[in-house]
C-alpha cells in the first residue's frame, strides 16, 4: 500500500516537471516570436548618426561624391500584392534614426533623391520617398509624409495633385485617405525624379506643415492629423520600386507651440 503510494506520487511529480517544462518551452518560444527583430535589425552609418533598416535593404555609401544612406523595400520582409495595396503599401518600411525615441514637436529636414528601379516591379511606382515621425517603439503607429516625385512635374494637374501625400498608419493609410476625404491629404510640389529635394517637415501639436526646397511658404499643410501615438522615433521612408538616397537628416524639438489668436480692430470712417 505504501510502496503504491509512494510510486503514484513520483508519476504525479514527473508529469508536473514535464507540464512545467513545456510551458516554459512555450513562453520562451512566444517571446521569441513576438520579438524577433528586437536587437536584429541591421544597423548602417551616415556620419555621426545610425539607422536601423526597419524592413528594407540598404547601406551607407558614395552618391554623387557624398555620403548618403541608400535604401529600397524590402518585398521579402513585406511581400507588396497590386491587387491589395491598400494592405501592402504604406507599412514600416523605413530606416529609423537611433537614439531619438522622443520627437513630438519640432522640425524635421532632410535631403533626398529619388530613383526609379529597373526593371519596374510594379507599374505605377512614382519614386515613393519621405519621412516617417512619431513612431511608436513596436512599429504599430506612426505618422508619415511622403512625395511622389515622378508626377511633381506632370503636364496633367490632376497627376500633380498626387505629389505630396500624408498618412497615419495603421488605419488612415493613402488609399482609405483618398476614398473618405479626397485630396484633402495629398497635394501639388514642384519636385522631380533623380534630384536632391529638401523637405522640412514643421510638426506642431496636431499640425504638420511641408516646405519644399527653398521655397519661403509650404507646399503642403495637414491642419489635423490622425494618429494616436503622439510621441516617437523618426525614420527615413521609400516604398515600391523606389531606390532612395538620404543626407544632412537634421531634427530640432521644441514645445508646443500655442497658436496666437489675430484680433482685428476695424475703426469705421
Amino acid at each position: 500500500m505504501h510502496l503504491f503510494t509512494f510510486t503514484l506520487t513520483k508519476r504525479k511529480i514527473n508529469f508536473l516537471v514535464y507540464i512545467l517544462i513545456m510551458l516554459c518551452i512555450s513562453v520562451l518560444t512566444n517571446a521569441q516570436s513576438n520579438n524577433k527583430n528586437v536587437g536584429a535589425w541591421k544597423k548602417v552609418n551616415l556620419g555621426k548618426q545610425q539607422f536601423e533598416l526597419h524592413n528594407v535593404i540598404g547601406e551607407s555609401t558614395f552618391f554623387q561624391n557624398q555620403q548618403v544612406i541608400k535604401i529600397e523595400r524590402d518585398l521579402n520582409a513585406i511581400p507588396f500584392d497590386s491587387t491589395n495595396i491598400e494592405k501592402t503599401v504604406d507599412e514600416p518600411h523605413y530606416a529609423k534614426l537611433i537614439g531619438l525615441d522622443d520627437f513630438e514637436n519640432g522640425t524635421i529636414e532632410i535631403k533626398v533623391y529619388s530613383q526609379l528601379q529597373k526593371p519596374a516591379p510594379y507599374s505605377g511606382i512614382a519614386g515613393f520617398i519621405g519621412l516617417y515621425f512619431r513612431i511608436k517603439e513596436d512599429d504599430s503607429a506612426f505618422e508619415g509624409i511622403y512625395l511622389r516625385p515622378k508626377v511633381g512635374r506632370a503636364s496633367n494637374q490632376l497627376f500633380r495633385n498626387h505629389t505630396v501625400q500624408y498618412m497615419s498608419y495603421p488605419h488612415a493609410k493613402f488609399d482609405t485617405l483618398r476614398k473618405i476625404a479626397p485630396f484633402k491629404y495629398e497635394g501639388a510640389a514642384p519636385v522631380d525624379l533623380n534630384e536632391w529635394i529638401t523637405m522640412r517637415i514643421e510638426v506642431n501639436g496636431e499640425t504638420a506643415e511641408l516646405f519644399i526646397n527653398d521655397l519661403i511658404y509650404s507646399s503642403f499643410i495637414v491642419d489635423k492629423m490622425l494618429g494616436t501615438n503622439k510621441i516617437g522615433a523618426i525614420g527615413v521612408y521609400v516604398d515600391i520600386g523606389t531606390i532612395g538616397y538620404f543626407k544632412d537628416l537634421k531634427v530640432t524639438k521644441r514645445l508646443l507651440k500655442k497658436e496666437s489668436k489675430l484680433v482685428e480692430r476695424v475703426i469705421g470712417i
